[in-house]
Formats: C-alpha cells, structure tokens, sequence
C-alpha cells in the first residue's frame, strides 16, 4: 500500500541489535538460517533463486516468442503456494515471513527504477504524429473494458469481497486492471514481431503511450480514495500530485535540459554527476508520491516521463540501468507476487467459473473497443483492427503492479488476486501467438514514404514478378548492400567503388534471347541509354533483443537514420564519388535479420543484395600469401598463422582471445543465402587495414575460376560488369576435369551424368539428363558470349580488359589456387577473387569436397559448417591466403533457370 516503500525503509534504519556469531558454516551455522542482523546471505540466496528460475523459464518460452514477463510472473507462482511453497519446508528456508521485508524493499526500489525505464520509453511524438487514431483506440480501449470490468465487480464483490471495502472504490479499481494496457509488454511483442514500423504497430504504440497515461491517473485516483478518510482528502491528494507533475514538467525538466547541455551529456553519454542529479531526482521523486497516499511507482514514473529527449541521452541512460533492472531487480518484484498467489484457493467450480469470466470479459472488453473504434473510425481492414485489438488486450507486468497495489490497500483479497494474475498471464501469453496468426509477415503494411505505395500481399507479388525479371538481366544496375555492422563499411566502400563505371561500356548491346534458357520466359534487354550508373540503397541493419533500449531505438529511427555512424560514413563515401544512395535503417531480431534484409531488398526491387564479413583478426591471410615465384599445381600457399573460419563459423572455448567467434553474423549470412530470391553477394575482404595507394588509379586485378553452373555464370556477368571499370582487370579461367589415366578429359556430361551425390554447398536435388544437358549449353552460351564476341561486340571496353584461358587437371581447387597466383605475377594490382556458391551443376562434387579437406588439413582444418555458407571453392582461397578479398556470389532463383 502506499507508504509501504518509506515505511519499510524506516523501520529497517530503527532496529538495533548487537551482532551474532560471524563463524558461519565453519562454526556450524545454517546459511540459509534467517539472522536480522547479517541478512546478506540469505537475501543472496533468494535472489539466486529467483534468478535462476526466471531466467530459465525465459529460456523455455522463447522458443515459443513469449516476452520475458512472462516468465517473471509464471516464476513467481512456481516458487510461491501453488507450486514449490507446496514442498515442506520450502518456504520456510528460503523465503521465510521474517525476511520479506528485506526482498520487498530491494523489489520496490527495483520496480521504481522499472518505472523510471518505463517513462523514459513514452514519447509524446508518437502521440502527436498519430492524434486522431491513437486517441480514439486508446478511448476506445478504455472505456468499453472499464465499463465491462465495472459490470463483472458487482457479483465478483457480491460474492468475495468482505463489506469492509468500499463497493466504489472496488468498482473503480477492477476497472482500472481491466482496461489498462501492458505498454511496456505491447512495446517488445512489437519488436520481437517486427511490427514497430508498421501501420498497425505505429497506432498502437501511440495509442498504448495515451492508455498507460490514462491508467496511471486513474489508478493514483483509485489510491488516493482509497488512503483518503474523506472526498476532501483524496482531493487535497490529488490536487498535491498534480502541482509535484507541473513541478517535475516544467521548471526540473527544463534544469535537465540545461545540466545534460552543460555537462556535455546529450553529446557523449550522461556523465557521471548528471547520473547522480537523475538518481536523487528519482527517489526523491518516489518519496514524494508515497508520503502524499498515492504510491512512489506513481513519482518514478512521472520522473522518467520529463527527462529531456535530446540526442540519445534517454537511451544511453536506459543502457546504463536496464540490465540490473530487468534480470536482477524487477524478477524480486514478481516472486513476492507469486508468494502471494494461490491458485490452490481456486478449489471449486464457482469460483473458476468467475475466473474464466474475468478472463472473457476483460478480453472482450479491450479486443472490442480497440476493434470498433479501429475498424470504423480510424479506418483499418478488418484484419488490421483485430491485431490492434489483440495487442491493447495484453496486461502484463502493469496490471500486476496494479493488482499488488490493490493487495497491499487490501481492496483484493488473495483469492480474487489470484483470479486476477491468472487473468493477466493468459491475456499476456495468447498475445504473440494470435498476432502471428492473424498478421503474418507478407500481410504486414507499412506507412508509405514519399508516395511509394505500402508493401502489402499484392505489391509484394508486383515486386517479385519485376524482381525476377531483372534477376535475368546481366546488368545490375541496383544493389542492396546491408551495413549490420560499422566495421562492415570499409568492405562495402570497397565493393561499391568497383561499380564506379558507366554501364554503357559493360555489356554488349545483345538479343535478348541469347540471355535465357528454353523455359525461361524472354526478358527485357536494358538499352544502353538508360544504364548510365549505378543505384545503391544501405541497408543499417541493427539487431534488436528483449531490452528497453532496443524498443527506445526503435520507436526513434527516423531520428538514427540521420545520426547512424556507420551511415553517415557511407552517406559522405556516395556524395564524394557520386553514387546514388538511398538509406534505410531498421532494427529486427536475431532470428529475423536474414527475413528483414531480403523484405527491403525486395522493396528496392534490387538487382543484387551485397554483404560483408571481415575476418576478426586480419593478420595472417596477407603476410603469408604466397611469393611472385611460380607455384607448382599440386601445391597450395603455406597455411596462415590463423585460421579465420574458425572464428567465423565455429564457437570454441580454446580459441585464442583475438580470434573472436561471430556465430551471430554467420547464422545471419547462411539465412540470406539460404532463403534469397534475388541475386547475392558475399564480399570477404582481408586488406581493409592496408594502406591507401599513393596514386589516383587504385588498380585491382579480378580472378575467376569457371566451373560452371548458375552461380558461375552470374559470376562471369559481374567479372565483365566490373571491368567496364578503367581500373579493373581481369582473368577468367575456365577449369575442366582432365584424368591422366584415361588419356583425354571425358565430356563433362558423361562425367557427372551418373553421379548423385549431394554437396552442402548446392543444397540442391540432382538433375536428370535433359537439366544437365540445358545447363551445360547455358555454359557455353554464357562463356561463348564474352570469350569470343561477335564482331559487333569486339571493340567492347571492359572485355578488352579480360584474359579468358582454358585449363585441364585432374586438381581442379590446387589449380585454381595456381592460377590465381600466376594472376598476381607482374602485376601491383590488388588481386580479388570471384567465385560461385554451388558451383557443382557441371562437376562431380566428390572431388571438390575431397579436395578441399586435404588443402586445408595443412590449415587447422575448416569447420563443416562452412560449406552450408560459402560453397567449397571460396574456403580454399581464403585459408590460403592468395588474395585481398573474395566475392562469393548466388543466383537468384527464377523459374526456368536450370542452374544450382
């Protein structure tokens, strides 16, 4: 009940006593054996407790997308009466009566700084862009719920209420738990959905700052009648409350804003003493409200709504308190709940049935309004207004907040607060689950930006018709390139710098018949005078998790999209060489990342998505490429001191420290290429730490092993592409399989007709004899095409600048790293390698996989998991360390398109 934090305090600070025994286990001592004058360590244990039990939870129910809270609140129980309170002597060890003052003190100061953190999430911005719909759901959401609850409290109080409780002030209360919104929950079901940027998840943030607001009132009300003796008092509480939030809205904020500037906090992060001022403001803020009858939660939250929002000042201050707050803190707060909750005293038929109609209407209530008023006033599609309703439904942490407040003001007896927690976890748990159901990813509409129409279910299908088309197209005119990470810029400046070139030059001006397979459908040749250059969209990929922080970024990005660091380098690398960009920033879970970039790549309706890793140590690869010196085919370049796939692909407790391992980026790069419809490229650059060239031309020599197969083919397209680049060289191999034993090399055909053995890299069915013989001619065609052009095509720039050879070996991945190596003789060019992801339409994979392992069984080895990501060819070149960088590139998949 309010007074209960200072109050506590208080009596904490008046006990005295003379100190016990310190001997501990070693003088016999029970641990877990209360002593009020050494409290520490079983405070330590309880909270070990907690922890543990809540976090694991956690980790169960997010295989099922269910937010944290709710293995807070399910925590709670399990370790309350209902469940773990049921074993003799549990409670009674480890949360003994005597000690709960102790944990309900720590758990109040933990669910004051969680109101801080909720206040600082509200942005009155959202409210105003958004007026007329977040008003009337967030009316709607409250008025129709609260008349509902209003009406089920008359039997509800009838029935179990004791007639010492006011019949209004339980009406009042019921209705404010069942018409207040979960905010903060709605705010990370929306994030770990990734519907923050969309119609719906725009209405209902907005709509859930006006209803956290509305309820909080009502609820200092509902206390204040509460606490009061009489009208006037709890109007003499009111109206004290109110001068403390004009105090706290308009001269502290505005010392805030003048300190954060002074200080120098809004440029580079709260310093230390504006951290101290934000701190007492708190508490002091708390004791206020709690000493006046309203509760300190009230004060905390009224501190976190005026700190001011310039720059990133509210996210950097989230970042310093969120994570004691949510794992250590804010967990006590719900276990003392659970102690309270009995579900044991929902014994008979009566009272589950009141139970299950709590639940209904307090569903209904919310889902209904929040429906009606989306539907026919604000104007969204049925579908659209039943995920809103969905989400105004959720209750969450905030409803128990509420309840345990009307349990301390003793409006609730345990049995009813029992009905009431039961109600809030399953609002709370049905909540992702029906939103996914009723508004899959490919329904998902966001707002529309400078006219570009929304991406719904019929633009989608629009795009990916034009996409697909374009994926034909030898030209790449648009590309994709995801910036997830800042270090990942340089590799892109450097991918993007070779597209530098006027595509006029890059192409010859061909039928477009030549360019398609006999079931492909005839594409669109590109003119020459509309392929003047080259259109780049970045894509600031930011991984988001379950943190205040993360749900603050992204309700702010079109304020990030303008202060990203790794944007503005990228914005000032375009405007210096004149490249046409447009940026998007965009924040998306783990598992979601792969699904998010491949949605704006389809939104740009690019030509190629590009993306970047950078080995986490860069020494190594370069320092032992091999030497000008000619190297024998049957030899490879001396392992590196490091290998860097080690750290790519696999997590291992005894790598060394700088070999840091990125299991995050790597699942990331395997869902793009796994899940991609458009064209894909993998740049891996191990010289971005080199020094600058001294000269203007900054010369770089490209080297293609041709094996065949679609991959392949699309990677001759952007040899040729880049070379209409005048500093741009290349040299294009193409290997076959040659067998000394059998006196000449087979038909390639003949060769991989009866092998149906399946590599990692392809993750492709194998073909029948017709698909082999159609990929094998589109080989040809597309070797044919650059290698010996026709007449009108042989005063072609960029082919001018390409050397195409002819190789037979029994060695096909040792050749290719000869080759490679001959490129880099007499020449200062920096050499990159290009080369296919499944490479293996014309090849028997058994040789490739046979030998890589014994190439890189001299380089510590290379985890299996590689060869899901990067194909078998790419491994060989980057552990041997015969170049600057490599670029694996993937063909988009289109119908008709017999290649892997």
């Amino acid at each position: 009940m309010p007074g209960e934090f200072s109050g506590t305090l208080v009596s904490l600070l008046q006990r005295r006593g003379v100190a016990e025994e310190e001997g501990g286990i070693l003088s016999g001592q029970d641990p877990s054996a209360y002593n009020e004058h050494d409290t520490i360590r079983l405070w330590i244990i309880q909270v070990s407790v907690i922890v543990l039990t809540t976090q694991l939870l956690a980790l169960l129910l997010r295989k099922f997308r269910q937010p944290s809270v709710i293995a807070e609140i399910f925590g709670g129980i399990l370790l309350g009466p209902t469940a773990l309170g049921r074993i003799p002597g549990f409670t009674k060890h480890i949360f003994p009566e005597v000690s709960r003052p102790y944990l309900s003190l720590t758990a109040n100061i933990g669910l004051c700084l969680f109101l801080f953190l909720v206040g600082l999430e509200i942005d009155g911005k959202l409210i105003k862009r958004n007026a007329k719909s977040s008003a009337i759901v967030s009316l709607a959401g409250i008025i129709l719920p609260f008349a509902f609850g209003a009406a089920l409290a008359v039997p509800i109080y009838h029935r179990f209420i004791p007639s010492a409780v006011k019949f209004s002030h339980f009406v009042l209360f019921t209705g404010v738990a069942n018409s207040i919104t979960a905010f903060p929950v709605v705010c990370r079901i929306l994030n770990e959905l990734n519907m923050i940027d969309t119609n719906v998840g725009v209405v209902v943030l907005s709509a859930g700052v006006a209803n956290d607001i509305i309820g909080w009132l009502l609820l200092a009300l509902c206390v204040a009648l509460v606490n009061a003796g009489s009208e006037l008092t709890a109007l003499y509480m009111l109206l004290l409350c109110v001068a403390w939030g004009l105090t706290l809205f308009f001269p502290v904020k505005m010392f805030l804003r003048w300190l954060a500037r002074k200080t120098g906090s809004v440029e580079n992060g709260p310093t230390k003493f504006f951290m101290t001022v934000i701190m007492l403001l708190l508490f002091v803020s708390a004791f206020f409200t709690d000493i006046i009858g309203v509760h300190a939660v009230f004060g905390a939250f009224l501190m976190g709504v005026v700190v001011p929002r310039d720059g990133g000042l509210v996210v950097a201050l989230t970042e310093r308190l969120e994570d004691i707050v949510q794992v250590v803190l804010l967990p006590l707060y719900f276990t003392l709940s659970g102690l309270s909750t009995d579900l044991g005293l929902l014994n008979n038929g009566i009272t589950w049935g009141y139970t299950l109609a709590l639940c209904a209407f307090a569903f209904m209530g919310n889902f209904g309004g929040s429906v009606i008023a989306s539907k026919f006033v604000a104007g969204f599609t049925w579908r659209e207004s039943s995920v809103i309703g969905t989400l105004m439904t959720c209750k969450g942490l905030v409803e128990l907040i509420v309840l345990n407040i009307g349990l301390s003001a003793k409006i609730l007896t345990p049995q009813v607060f029992s009905m009431f927690v039961l109600e809030s976890l399953l609002l709370t748990f049905i909540t992702t689950p029906l939103v996914s159901i009723l508004y899959p990813p490919h329904l998902r509409s966001r707002p529309s930006k400078k006219g570009s129409p929304s991406a719904t279910a019929g633009g989608k299908q629009v795009v990916r018709r034009e996409r697909n088309t374009r994926a034909k197209r030898r030209v790449k005119s648009h590309f994709t390139v995801v910036l997830d990470k800042i270090e990942h810029v340089p590799q892109m400046m450097s991918f993007v710098q070779l597209l530098r070139l006027p595509l006029t030059q890059a192409f010859p001006s061909e039928p477009s018949s030549a360019t398609t397979s006999n079931d492909s459908p005839p594409t669109t040749p590109t003119s020459p005078s509309s392929a003047r250059g080259v259109k780049v969209s970045a894509l600031r990929l930011i991984e988001s998790a379950d943190r205040v922080s993360d749900v603050i970024k992204s309700s702010t990005q079109d304020e990030l999209l303008e202060t990203d660091p790794a944007l503005l380098i990228f914005r000032m690398f375009a405007k210096l060489n004149s490249i046409v960009l447009s940026a998007v920033l965009t924040m998306a879970p783990l598992d979601d990342l792969a699904h998010t970039a491949l949605s704006q790549a389809e939104r740009d309706d690019a030509d190629m998505i590009v993306l970047a890793w950078s080995p986490p140590s860069r020494k190594g690869l370069t320092d032992n490429a091999p030497s000008d010196n000619a190297v024998p085919a049957a030899d490879v370049p001396p392992p590196p001191s490091k290998n860097v796939f080690k750290a790519f692909f696999k997590s291992s407790s005894t790598a060394p420290p700088e070999e840091c391992p990125e299991p995050v980026h790597s699942h990331f790069v395997q869902g793009v290429f796994e899940h991609a419809t458009t064209d894909v490229a993998l740049f891996i650059d191990h010289n971005t730490s080199a020094p600058a060239p001294a000269t203007s031309g900054y010369e770089r020599h490209i080297f293609l092993p041709y094996f065949g197969g679609a991959d392949d083919r699309l990677a001759l397209d952007l040899v040729v592409q880049l070379c209409g680049n005048e500093n741009v060289t290349a040299t294009v191999v193409r290997i076959a399989k040659h067998d000394p034993e059998a006196g000449a090399s087979s038909s390639w055909t003949e060769k991989v007709r009866g092998s149906q053995e399946i590599s990692p890299a392809t993750l492709v069915a194998p073909m029948d004899t017709d698909e082999w013989l159609q990929n094998e001619t589109a080989d040809n065609l597309a070797w044919s095409r650059y290698a010996s052009p026709s007449k009108a095509t042989s005063m072609n720039a960029g082919l001018a600048r390409i050397e195409f050879k002819r190789v037979a070996s029994p060695t096909l991945l040792r050749t290719s790293l000869h080759e490679a190596v001959v490129c880099t003789q007499d020449r200062s060019a920096e050499l990159i390698v290009i080369v296919g992801r499944s490479h293996h339409a014309v090849q028997d994979c058994g040789d490739f996989v046979q030998e890589l392992k014994a190439i890189t069984e001299g380089h510590n080895g290379v985890d299996p998991g590689l060869h899901l990501t990067i194909g078998d060819v790419a491994p060989a070149f980057v552990v041997a360390g015969c170049s600057a960088g490599v670029i694996v590139v993937q063909a988009a998949t289109v119908v008709g398109d017999n290649g892997c």
